[in-house]
């Protein structure tokens, strides 16, 4: 048991040597995969614009002109998104403009009756909190000076809605495969993923779960290596960004710490 708690302790201190030595390109880095899915889908809109625009109609027959609506919004919404997002530019206003797009897209594609897309939505929205955490963690930097709350109640709630959120998308790439390596895996994931959201070892597990969802994601979703005409190469970039997505909300964990809502916070009162 001391052996297994001085491992433990060993490993916890390279995952704080890594968020220190990465403190400066780590929150860029984060942001940069978690807008990827925003902007690729951007980019489809713009390149498949005309199919976009069809499937819409056909869809929800709901003619071309609304269908033409559906698809500029998506088009300037996300690009714009991403772009403030980058450059930290009204970050409130950026997460709220690619909120809208989520939800707009839950309901237009129907999300809401497929539960393996709408868990991944879920995990997207919980991304973009912990980015809005973020945002009020430098906005607070500012007025470092002025007297203030001892918890930033606001950015732990969402510190804590984002990591629970985030659950959503281990639960969808857990595959029923009666193997030894795959129930590991599983196994291992999900003890993570609880980690992660109950703010336990906080920093460690979402370090591992980044290395963990790379390795599969970049094994699972190799869409680069499906020809163009098939449908297949669609499915596994959808996959693979938003996966890349949810590390970023990850990366997003590692950076900031679990917030004041969290078991890590809470033992260091014990």
């Amino acid at each position: 048991m001391i052996m297994q708690n001085e491992y433990v302790s060993r490993a916890e201190d390279v995952a704080d040597q890594v968020q220190r030595k990465l403190k400066h390109i780590l929150p860029t880095l984060a942001r940069l995969c978690l807008i990827s899915t925003f902007f690729e889908d951007g980019i489809r809109m713009w390149v498949q614009w005309n199919e976009q625009r069809e499937y819409m109609n056909m869809s929800w027959g709901c003619g071309q002109f609304l269908a033409t609506v559906f698809v500029l919004i998506n088009l300037v919404f996300q690009l714009g998104g991403c772009v403030m997002v980058i450059v930290r530019y009204r970050v409130p206003i950026a997460c709220g403009v690619l909120f809208f797009v989520v939800i707009l897209q839950t309901l237009a594609y129907s999300i809401l009756w497929d539960l393996q897309f709408l868990f991944r939505n879920l995990a997207l929205i919980g991304a973009l909190l912990l980015v809005l955490a973020e945002s009020q963690d430098k906005a607070k930097s500012l007025f470092a000076g002025v007297p203030s709350m001892d918890d930033n109640r606001p950015k732990n709630y969402l510190q804590l809605t984002g990591r629970i959120l985030l659950a959503f998308m281990f639960i969808t790439l857990i595959r029923f495969e009666f193997s030894f390596l795959q129930i590991l895996l599983d196994l291992l994931g999900s003890a993570l993923m609880v980690l992660v959201t109950i703010g336990y070892k906080t920093k460690l597990s979402a370090l591992i779960l980044v290395l963990l969802l790379t390795t599969l994601n970049f094994y699972h979703n190799a869409w680069w290596n499906i020809p163009d005409y098939k449908p297949l190469r669609d499915f596994l970039k959808y996959d693979f960004f938003q996966t890349l997505s949810v590390i970023g909300g990850l990366l997003m964990i590692v950076y900031l710490g679990p917030g004041g809502v969290s078991m890590d916070e809470h033992k260091k009162k014990w």
